[in-house]
């Protein structure tokens, strides 16, 4: 949908001019709703003249007056009798009355937005990423003058533009943490497998031992009871034997000394 040519020209001149909602002139300029607020209150596009879209052939009389009794139209703008070229987009141009206000712009969207990206703010803002830098880690020449300004109120960018990088840098964040979310729970599942897979090596050692020790032990056979041999005493001898080693020793016996003693009687 074509916009057009000064939209805060026009949404300037419809809020003072007719009774049009914020939706209605926010959707006619290509701005935002709360873009259109400040600039009602007076807190943005402040000493901007308005600008007649009826006398520069973009609205007539009539469609305003159809919105304004339906809260839900939409104006329509005319076709332009000449073609008109949508400038491309490239680098920011910042005029030079407001680029002295970078560095408070930077600071206010350092403070209220921190996880844009340096980027999304050399952007939205138009400057270098060497700026943003210096005024994060607050080593900018002008550190303590700066004074956190909203770089819509003060120009450098629209309402719509800076919505869309903070839906971006949402966005960047949260598949950032489902992406440490997912890895934080394979961690978790890999740890536990581990822990089980060593529990249960433990369990079939422990298992295994017992089995392993009573096949290896070789079986002791019981062992006789040793007797204690005794000397043989002259007793325990054969009568034979004594006889004969009595005789060689010319020692008579008791039997014999008997026996002798009779035949002599």
């Amino acid at each position: 949908m074509p916009h057009p040519l000064m939209p805060k020209a026009t949404a300037v001149w419809l809020i003072d001019n007719t009774s049009l909602g914020f939706d209605q002139i926010a959707d006619f300029c290509g701005l935002h709703a709360l873009e259109v607020q400040g600039i009602a209150d007076g807190e943005v596009a402040v000493g901007i003249v308005g600008r007649d879209p009826i006398a520069n052939a973009e609205l007539t009389r009539d469609e305003i007056d159809r919105c304004e009794k339906d809260g839900a139209g939409r104006l329509v703008m005319l076709e332009p009798e000449i073609d008109l070229q949508q400038r491309s987009s490239g680098p920011k141009y910042t005029p030079l009355s407001k680029r002295q206000n970078r560095p408070d712009a930077i600071a206010w969207l350092i403070k209220f937005h921190p996880e844009l990206t340096d980027a999304q703010v050399c952007k939205l803002v138009g400057t270098t990423k060497p700026t943003v830098v210096s005024v994060r880690d607050r080593s900018h020449w002008n550190t303590p003058n700066l004074k956190p300004q909203d770089p819509v109120s003060l120009g450098m960018c629209t309402q719509t533009d800076l919505d869309s990088a903070v839906q971006a840098a949402a966005k960047r964040l949260q598949r950032k943490e489902d992406r440490e979310r997912r890895a934080a729970a394979k961690a978790a599942r890999e740890k536990e497998a581990a822990l089980q897979a060593a529990q249960a090596a433990h369990a079939e050692e422990t298992t295994a031992t017992p089995e392993a020790t009573a096949a290896e032990t070789p079986a002791v056979a019981p062992q006789p009871e040793e007797t204690a041999e005794s000397e043989p005493t002259s007793e325990d001898l054969p009568d034979t034997a004594l006889g004969a080693a009595l005789a060689r020793a010319g020692v008579a016996t008791p039997e014999s000394g008997s026996e002798n003693s009779g035949g002599d009687s």
